[in-house]
């Protein structure tokens, strides 16, 4: 997962539950809050009909119903009740005509209570209060009660929900975007210098160019370092391997020309001073073989091709060998040119050398692996003798000349490259190798 996507899942995250808490704590408050409200008016109103109650002899009456207007009104939502201490209904408002309401509650003197209840469908909301009313002719315990339907309310509460929920929404999409858009801008070097990184995977360029801010220049410059240091690295090696086996070529080469000019009978001494010049020249060859990096410059497979396929028409020329190339002319290969050029030297040289007439040569890419496949119509090599003509020094005819090194050092620039070789018959009877790299 990239790290901006990390980044932006993480506060998504974060926000979803900020703002999940933060709708929660404001909603509960401001339902709260409206109850409170709610028992205020309630009590306002409960507390003005008792003041203009009139009792007298377990008869109340009210002088009118201008108290409240929605009073007066069937079915307003708002309902008034007097009750004694049995639960006797000694007063109701007008409201009440038609109105499908909970029983009132009868409290002893002193005591108020508010409470909801459901009839049906329709929630309600009560507030109860009992009082020992006394006059001059009686005494009597009484109470009143007040009610109203919740229809208004809830559906106060939902429009505040849908507000609330909405604009909080509306802020999250918006601090996402922001936060994305700046993350963008803010990790805008990292994928700058991502994109270097997979040029010079690609071979496109050979180091880090751009300037970065403060915080990532000093890994681009490290990069760039260690870049350097992997290819100085690699020519100390090859350039030490190189001059060992020039600096022991010279005198073995002085060694066989003083046993060429005595007319030495010794072959044994000849015999070894041949292996040793053998040995010096794998050695070069090995030096030169640089190995996979995954870094660099690529190379045209149907360019070394080409070129390594003029000389040898030219040495060849009079076999006359018919070729049949089937490669993509953008087809690269992300590695050493120089490693390219020696292992399809040796294949294509062994293919020309063998061959009798015909010479196949096919290469493609596939899920990031390199195959070249290249066969002859010669007499092939017998699957027993494989394995052994890999080994250094060993060839498949002694009456033909070479050093025995070729498929050695084919070998050796596959093992670099994590490869693999493989020798088989070709469908014409001959040799059919395929490289993977």
């Amino acid at each position: 997962m990239s790290l901006n996507r990390r980044i932006i899942l993480s506060a998504t995250l974060v926000l979803v539950i900020f703002i999940t808490l933060t709708a929660v704590t404001l909603e509960r408050a401001f339902i709260d809050s409206s109850e409170t409200a709610l028992r205020d008016t309630l009590t306002s109103q409960l507390y003005a009909l008792m003041a203009v109650a009139e009792v007298e002899d377990k008869q109340v009456s009210m002088p009118s119903d201008e108290l409240d207007a929605l009073l007066g009104l069937p079915r307003s939502g708002i309902y008034a009740y007097i009750t004694d201490s049995t639960g006797e209904v000694l007063w109701q408002s007008s409201s009440v005509l038609g109105a499908d309401l909970p029983m009132p509650v009868t409290l002893a003197s002193g005591v108020n209570r508010f409470t909801k209840s459901h009839v049906k469908t329709t929630e309600y909301y009560t507030f109860a209060y009992g009082i020992d009313w006394s006059s001059d002719t009686s005494n009597i315990a009484l109470t009143f009660n007040i009610t109203t339907d919740l229809q208004s309310f809830n559906k106060q509460i939902g429009q505040y929900r849908q507000t609330l929920w909405s604009g909080l929404i509306a802020m999250a999409l918006f601090l996402l975007i922001s936060q994305a858009l700046i993350l963008r801008w803010g990790l805008s070097p990292l994928r700058k210098v991502g994109d270097e990184l997979n040029r010079i995977e690609a071979g496109e360029q050979e180091k880090i160019e751009d300037s970065y801010p403060h915080e990532i220049e000093q890994l681009s410059s490290n990069i760039n370092l260690l870049l350097q240091q992997e290819r100085d690295q690699k020519t100390r090696y090859r350039n030490a391997l190189g001059d060992l086996a020039h600096s022991l070529k010279t005198p073995l080469a002085v060694i066989q020309s003083a046993i060429d000019k005595n007319g030495s009978k010794n072959t044994t001494m000849s015999e070894q001073v041949t292996q040793m010049n053998t040995i010096v020249e794998y050695q070069l060859q090995r030096a030169a073989t640089a190995g996979s990096t995954g870094i660099g410059k690529s190379v045209n497979i149907q360019s070394v091709i080409n070129r390594i396929l003029d000389s040898l028409q030219k040495v060849y020329h009079d076999k006359g060998v018919e070729l049949r190339v089937d490669i993509d002319d953008s087809l690269t290969f992300k590695g050493d040119e120089g490693d390219m050029m020696e292992l399809l030297g040796n294949l294509l040289d062994n293919a020309f050398k063998w061959t009798k007439n015909n010479i196949e040569i096919q290469a493609a890419k596939i899920n990031k692996q390199l195959f070249i496949t290249i066969s002859d119509d010669g007499p092939g090599i017998k699957q027993e003798k494989v394995d052994v003509l890999l080994q250094r020094g060993v060839r498949a005819d002694q009456t033909v000349a070479g050093h025995g090194i070729g498929l050695s050092i084919v070998q050796n620039i596959v093992d670099a490259y994590q490869g693999s070789l493989l020798i088989e018959k070709s469908p014409s009877g001959g040799t059919r190798i395929i490289i993977t790299l």
